[in-house]
């Protein structure tokens, strides 16, 4: 076995399982910046190149550009590893868990931030295959302590549940609308 490699042997790529996917993603991103900076930055008349408030994002969106465009021509002109479709699969399955979140959010306001944080995080502890009850009692004590931590001390305002207009009226409700 020989220890040394050609100049093109240090250079040979070869494109990877979802290489071209993300590199087209990636320099669709990095157009769409381009196309929009004019909106997004202000040049000032008056003011030397390098201290305009639009130079560094020009400067970084324009190097988006040629470096993606560098990658993506590199992914399309490299010899092909198998594998891609089970790259792209394995990427999607990740797309559930940003459902879930979405989900949770969209619960909130419905039945209150406590009880659906008890709900998400026992539904997820069961999801990723945690069966026994201490998991989900640690579950719980996490969904107190993120309530407590946002609620409390953070005084993050998050809407009452309008589950919580069905409680009687009097202190009980105004403490599980502020505090639950």
């Amino acid at each position: 076995m020989s220890r040394s490699q050609t100049f093109q042997d240090l250079f040979k790529r070869y494109r990877r399982p979802g290489d071209f996917v993300i590199s087209l993603m990636s320099f669709v991103f990095a157009l769409v910046l381009l196309a929009t900076m004019p909106e997004q930055v202000e040049w000032v008349d008056g003011v030397a190149l390098y201290a305009q408030p639009a130079f560094w994002p020009t400067v970084a969106v324009i190097a988006m550009v040629v470096f993606s465009g560098l990658h993506l021509f590199g992914a399309m002109v490299s010899e092909r590893i198998r594998g891609r479709t089970q790259e792209i699969l394995y990427w999607l399955r990740s797309l559930e868990f940003a459902v879930w979140f979405i989900a949770y959010v969209m619960v909130v306001p419905v039945i209150g931030y406590l009880p659906s944080t008890l709900l998400f995080t026992a539904a997820l502890t069961f999801r990723l295959g945690y069966r026994n009850w201490r998991y989900f009692a640690g579950a719980a004590v996490f969904s107190v302590a993120v309530v407590v931590i946002f609620k409390g001390f953070l005084q993050v305002k998050i809407p009452a549940g309008d589950i919580y207009s069905l409680l009687p009226a009097g202190d009980f409700r105004l403490f599980a609308m502020i505090w639950l």
